[in-house]
């Protein structure tokens, strides 16, 4: 039985990795490492949580001698684990260094000492920061513009220089927006599906024209699974959706899907730092064989299904620490004049 540590497993894509595992692979044993921080999310891992394959850990992957405990014995790594939001790095950026910073470093230095089989390093295309046009490949130069793609940039360079200095079997992976199932209402697809079902205001950075590439999550961990399987040590693999949209064609999109209001939309003051455009190419992970499944038509449909049946889950969460952070995040100040749509 091969066994796997997902750190971040009760995360968004992390649980979501998990149940892709234990579904896919019958002899997969998977120990999850995770802080349970406001994202993470035991309940995420409930349809496993009486399965013996499945074992939990709460811990900080930047505590030492916990990531040398749980990775005893494991073949693979799949470091989730981070502090991912943009808007919450800019009001703490400390919590975001020391955890994909540090705690990168941590997961690295365990994995060389137990000589696991492979560490793969899950990260984000916003490390490539805004482009007006083209595709960021592999190679594209790192320009990060804001303390959460800063410190996803550090943590991939520790692991390619782990690769470099220790010949550590590592690589590192780059994906587009993530959505679907289990995503935390912070983030912009969960968060208007979810208000636009409580006939809340939809609000929407500056004039909505920011273009980001939608990426369904399990389209996402088909591609790091493969990765870890087929990937070349040392190497990057950037990994996309095929989706560019305006986030004002999304949330309108949204709105048709749940049915809301249009008048519920809400144009706020955009944040510090907005990156304008993200996209990748992402063909060297496609001459693996890899292929998005989900279209963005039916990924979005079924994310507004699973919302609408779960309301208990992410009304739990939203009545939280959430509401106070919402409030800090778009009450303040007058909201711009709204254009058009496009």
């Amino acid at each position: 039985m091969a066994r796997i540590l997902v750190t971040g497993g009760a995360g968004f894509i992390g649980s979501n990795f998990v149940d892709f595992m234990l579904r896919q692979q019958a002899d997969a044993e998977v120990v999850v490492l995770d802080k349970l921080t406001y994202a993470g999310n035991v309940e995420n891992l409930a349809p496993w949580r009486q399965d013996p394959r499945l074992r939990f850990v709460r811990g900080d992957i930047a505590d030492r001698a916990t990531v040398r405990e749980v990775m005893q014995g494991c073949a693979l790594v799949y470091n989730f684990a981070a502090e991912s939001h943009v808007d919450r790095s800019l009001q703490d950026a400390e919590a975001v260094v020391w955890t994909n910073v540090r705690g990168t470093q941590v997961l690295l230095d365990a994995a060389r000492e137990l000589q696991v089989q492979r560490y793969v390093q899950v990260s984000t295309d916003e490390v490539y920061g805004s482009r007006a046009e083209g595709k960021s490949d592999e190679a594209t130069a790192l320009r990060p513009s804001n303390p959460y793609a800063a410190c996803k940039a550090a943590g991939d360079l520790l692991v390619l220089a782990a690769v470099t200095t220790w010949k550590l079997p590592a690589l590192v992976t780059r994906s587009s927006n993530n959505y679907g199932p289990y995503q935390h209402p912070e983030k912009l697809v969960p968060l208007h599906i979810t208000n636009a079902l409580e006939g809340k205001p939809l609000p929407i950075y500056g004039d909505g024209k920011n273009v980001r590439d939608w990426l369904y999550v399990e389209d996402h961990c088909r591609a790091i699974e493969l990765v870890g399987r087929q990937g070349r040590n040392g190497e990057i693999y950037n990994i996309g959706g095929g989706n560019e949209r305006p986030n004002l064609w999304l949330v309108d999109r949204i709105v048709q899907h749940t049915g809301c209001d249009p008048a519920l939309k809400q144009f706020v003051r955009d944040r510090p730092g907005h990156d304008f455009r993200y996209a990748v190419d992402d063909a060297k992970v496609r001459v693996l064989g890899w292929q998005p499944r989900w279209s963005l038509e039916e990924g979005l449909a079924q994310t507004v299904r699973w919302y609408a049946e779960h309301r208990d889950w992410w009304g739990r969460i939203k009545s939280g620490e959430f509401a106070a952070y919402y409030r800090s995040q778009y009450a303040a100040g007058a909201p711009p004049e709204p254009e058009k749509n496009p």
